[in-house]
């Protein structure tokens, strides 16, 4: 299991791969601004857009397709949103890397600055109007998250964060609040959060593994948003989030804001293809390490590949 150190700097970086240049302070305040502004803006065409294209009566067929499996969906309003965020970068940071859930792109090279891009992270909350889907938005370099920003579109609220630079919540007040994981320190009291894949057979093994932690915690919770969850882990919302298979768009936002939080994180090397199944972690500190070794114990370290 790869596991961070719980200090502001956990963003995982690969060990193979040379260490990145180091960012100053004034370049991830930079970065962060820019995050939030993008994240912030997506989200308003989000919210204006779902009901556009899902309000009452409407048939929305022509507006939804499948990805990875028929349970996997895209909408148009992902694809527009992907598209205004990589209009906007072309703008403000002209000649800067794009890799997004949608319309690809890489890491780069470790000197170059990427924005990694989820336009909508909880696609099928979105269609069903649940209140519960994000834009993700952060700014890696060398596998690193250096700032990000996640918005949850429909509460209008945005978290976001820069290394060593704290995480705050912003709510549509404009006020900023620092935020801070809870000092849980028993695992039996534990709030779980996690996440399905979409193929059968890892949702079936991910089904046998909540089967055999739920003993052992609190209770467990399924959002629908990886981004969402691992800001609730910083907002003191959950104490913990797991998820086999996710993107790096998934997290490379969500993570660092955890990070920033206090959590301890497990993370793959940036890039990893959700296909392979890693695991990705987020938890409190005072429940990391049990909960870790619980997840050894069980299983749940253990990648679980698409088939």
């Amino acid at each position: 299991m790869r596991d961070t150190n719980p200090s502001p700097s956990a963003a995982v970086t690969d060990p193979a791969r040379p260490a990145p240049d180091p960012a100053d302070p004034a370049e991830i305040t930079e970065l962060r601004r820019v995050a939030v502004h993008l994240a912030q803006t997506a989200a308003a065409h989000v919210r204006a857009r779902r009901p556009e294209v899902f309000g009452a009566g409407e048939d929305a067929q022509d507006a939804v397709r499948a990805k990875s499996s028929p349970t996997d969906p895209v909408t148009v309003v992902d694809t527009e949103t992907e598209q205004l965020i990589r209009r906007l970068l072309a703008e403000l940071r002209p000649g800067e890397a794009v890799l997004g859930e949608e319309g690809g792109g890489s890491l780069g090279d470790d000197r170059q600055i990427v924005w990694v891009v989820d336009p909508i992270d909880g696609t099928v909350n979105f269609m069903y109007g649940i209140p519960a889907y994000a834009v993700s938005v952060a700014a890696m370099r060398g596998g690193r998250s250096l700032a990000g920003a996640v918005v949850d579109v429909a509460a209008a609220r945005t978290y976001s964060a820069g290394l060593g630079a704290g995480a705050t919540r912003t709510g549509p007040d404009g006020i900023a609040n620092p935020l801070r994981c809870n000092e849980v320190d028993s695992l039996a009291m534990t709030l779980l959060a996690t996440g399905f894949g979409y193929g059968a057979a890892r949702r079936a093994r991910q089904g046998r593994l909540i089967g055999e932690l739920l003993p052992h915690v609190r209770d467990i919770r399924r959002i629908g948003s990886a981004a969402l969850d691992l800001c609730m882990v910083a907002a003191g919302r959950a104490d913990a989030h797991y998820e086999h298979g996710l993107n790096t768009w998934d997290w490379a936002a969500g993570a660092l804001i955890a990070a920033e939080a206090g959590a301890r994180l497990v993370l793959p090397p940036a890039g990893t293809t959700g296909k392979t199944g890693e695991l990705v972690v987020a938890a409190a500190p005072g429940i990391a390490t049990e909960l870790l070794e619980l997840f050894d114990r069980l299983g749940v370290s253990e990648a679980i590949a698409e088939s």
